[in-house]
């Protein structure tokens, strides 16, 4: 009897303890992972999340902290071993749906050891090319990678980045194989591409607007169902008006805490990324980019979670059918 008291007493005072912790949540700096190298898109979206944070999170101060690698997966399974408070957090992209298969031996289970706090954004692809390409508009480009086939460079950010995802249906769309140039991050590739030592790229609004907007790259088309209403892009006609139906790709963020993040805690994650979305600051530099802030259910845990998903069973066989992975 004595020994069940003392157990129950030590069950009180840990109750007690997290409570507390919850309540006071956050005491001190909390830190948002980015699984990629900075500079990137989704570096860009989680600074800019980060600021629109602190408010709705009483001022707190929100770091962002770069861990690249492996498809994103090292700064993904960072997260998933960090002590589940709260304090360490993870913005990721579509890679959350495609690790499971592309990763190999990959080291946490996307589906248990994370909690799932929100979807941010979803943020339509770019089909761009060097500013020296002489195809003006998708039939020419198709008819030019046609007659160069072979030849045609197509680069991305690294295996199992959104521009290497991209990359893949756009080859499969267009039905001719392209010489794949990865990158240690979506800058160098920019770089290249601009400079002409690579010819195409399949890049996020995110990335690729201001460098569309200074026609430092041409533009060819977006992949989202409708035409984008941002004024570098309003123009650009979609893959399915260029004539590649089915071609709809777009790159979701989320925001994730570890598995076992004490449930008050992530209410007030979750309630401050209501708030946060709801910033018209946010959102201005989110459409400048691009791309489409959340304003639906997969704002909610359970409804985020059953996305991701669905994402999962979407890119699983393509990723199998192309024959790439990640060590």
């Amino acid at each position: 009897m004595k020994k069940l008291y003392k157990t129950l007493v030590a069950l009180s005072v840990a109750a007690t303890a997290l409570g507390a912790a919850a309540q006071n949540f956050p005491d001190k700096p909390v830190t948002i992972i980015v699984p990629f190298t900075a500079g990137g898109p989704t570096d860009r979206v989680a600074r800019d999340l980060a600021e629109a944070l602190r408010k709705p999170l009483g001022g707190a101060t929100v770091l962002v902290d770069n861990a690249a690698g492996a498809g994103g997966s090292i700064g993904a399974n960072k997260v998933a071993k960090a002590n589940a408070d709260g304090y360490t957090l993870l913005v990721h992209h579509i890679g959350m749906a495609t690790m499971p298969t592309l990763v190999r031996n990959i080291p946490f289970k996307v589906e248990t050891d994370f909690e799932y706090v929100g979807m941010i954004n979803d943020v339509p692809m770019t089909v761009i090319g060097k500013p020296t390409l002489p195809a003006n508009n998708m039939k020419e480009l198709a008819a030019w990678v046609a007659q160069n086939k072979g030849k045609v460079n197509l680069g991305n950010a690294g295996v199992g980045s959104a521009s290497h995802l991209c990359g893949m249906l756009f080859q499969q769309a267009l039905g001719v194989e392209m010489t794949s140039v990865p990158y240690k991050g979506t800058a160098p590739a920019m770089t290249d591409l601009m400079g002409g030592q690579i010819d195409l790229m399949c890049d996020q609004t995110t990335n690729t607007t201001s460098q569309i907007e200074g026609k430092k790259v041409k533009a060819y088309a977006v992949s989202s169902p409708k035409r984008l209403t941002t004024p570098a892009l309003k123009d650009l006609p979609t893959m399915q008006e260029a004539g590649y139906k089915g071609f709809n790709v777009s790159i979701f963020h989320g925001l994730y805490a570890p598995k076992g993040t004490p449930a008050p805690v992530l209410k007030k994650l979750n309630d401050a990324l209501k708030v946060a979305l709801k910033d018209p600051e946010f959102i201005k530099k989110q459409e400048g980019l691009g791309a489409v802030v959340v304003n639906d259910k997969r704002v909610e845990p359970a409804e985020h979670k059953k996305f991701v998903a669905s994402e999962i069973a979407k890119w699983s066989p393509v990723i199998k059918a192309a024959g790439v992975y990640v060590d």
